[in-house]
């Protein structure tokens, strides 16, 4: 029995090691970030003023906002906070600094809009949630969440 336990361990110890670990940052890699917005336009406002914030700090950063559920509605085209004021130019302020917004095509199907509804500085993905996971798992994204 006690064997068995010994060998049981040994082959998960090696499974493990075994295991391809997740690629760490190098000094001098810019930080890679996702931003989760799924929340509707007041977070999304804050979420961009971070954003920008963020930027002006670290303007090597590599960011990446990540939407679904009420939080695509600020890449929706024509959004507007709900003082009136359009989204669209922070959009392309931010995206001419690299930055990349992703709009999951779940939420837009689940409400009935193609992916022409969103606005051409954003992109479509299969799925929000998969995306921020494959970020985070995959690439070695850090996660922020305004």
């Amino acid at each position: 029995m006690a064997m068995s336990r010994v060998l049981l361990a040994g082959c998960v110890l090696m499974v493990a090691l075994a295991a391809p670990l997740p690629s760490r940052a190098q000094a001098g890699d810019p930080v890679k970030v996702v931003y989760h917005v799924n929340q509707g336009v007041d977070v999304a406002g804050a979420a961009l003023r971070n954003i920008a914030n963020h930027l002006a700090a670290d303007p090597s950063a590599r960011i990446v906002v990540v939407t679904h559920g009420p939080g695509i509605d600020f890449l929706l085209d024509g959004a507007k906070d709900r003082n009136g004021n359009p989204f669209d130019a922070t959009v392309q302020e931010l995206k001419a600094k690299a930055v990349e917004f992703r709009v999951c095509r779940n939420t837009l199907q689940g409400r009935g809009l193609a992916d022409s509804a969103v606005m051409p500085e954003a992109s479509v993905v299969p799925s929000g949630v998969a995306e921020v996971a494959r970020l985070q798992a995959k690439e070695g994204f850090v996660y922020l969440r305004p």
